[in-house]
């Protein structure tokens, strides 16, 4: 197992498709979490699959990390920070955080503390000059966490992901001068 971060009560590290597909099913196989960010994995082997492809795309220090929680040892989420792809697909010189939490998890915190991380990882391992977020307007929860971060609205736009999203920032600038 490959840890890439600790705090107080996560642990997040690489995924293991074959250990964490099980796992990994309870947030990418329910519709209530995938509601805002595309349609549920149907089975445990697609999340193995996905899980596999995403080590595969993401071998320079980005993608998606699983988020365990040390209490129980379960995997409660995920945390990833990606180029973020234009609509055509195309990857773009920008970056973006995001997470994707089972429903059990909801409300702890544990996105804000896991992308705390992730972003202080992007600015001091990539020298990221920003990091943005992209949200569906309706998904007031990821919307908390972005302000709980202190990202910056910068509006609605239709750049990516071929659909209308809110897009958020954080600049290095004032995320360094946050942690003082």
């Amino acid at each position: 197992m490959s840890i890439l971060f600790q705090t107080e009560r996560l642990i997040i590290r690489n995924w293991e498709p074959e250990k964490d597909a099980m796992q990994a099913f309870k947030i990418y196989g329910d519709p209530n979490v995938m509601y805002f960010i595309s349609p549920p994995l149907e089975t445990v082997e697609a999340v193995r699959y996905r899980l596999k492809d995403r080590l595969e795309r993401h071998k320079h220090g980005t993608g998606s990390w699983a988020v365990v929680e040390k209490e129980t040892d379960e995997i409660i989420g995920a945390v990833l920070l990606v180029q973020l792809p234009n609509n055509d697909g195309i990857t773009t010189t920008n970056y973006e955080i995001g997470w994707h939490f089972r429903q059990a998890s909801w409300g702890n915190g544990y996105a804000t503390e896991a992308a705390q991380q992730i972003l202080s990882y992007g600015f001091k391992n990539f020298n990221l000059p920003v990091i943005y977020a992209v949200v569906k307007p309706e998904n007031k929860r990821s919307i908390a966490v972005t302000q709980r971060l202190g990202m910056k609205s910068l509006g609605l736009t239709n750049e990516y992901y071929g659909v209308e999203l809110l897009l958020f920032q954080l600049k290095a600038t004032h995320y360094h001068t946050t942690l003082s």
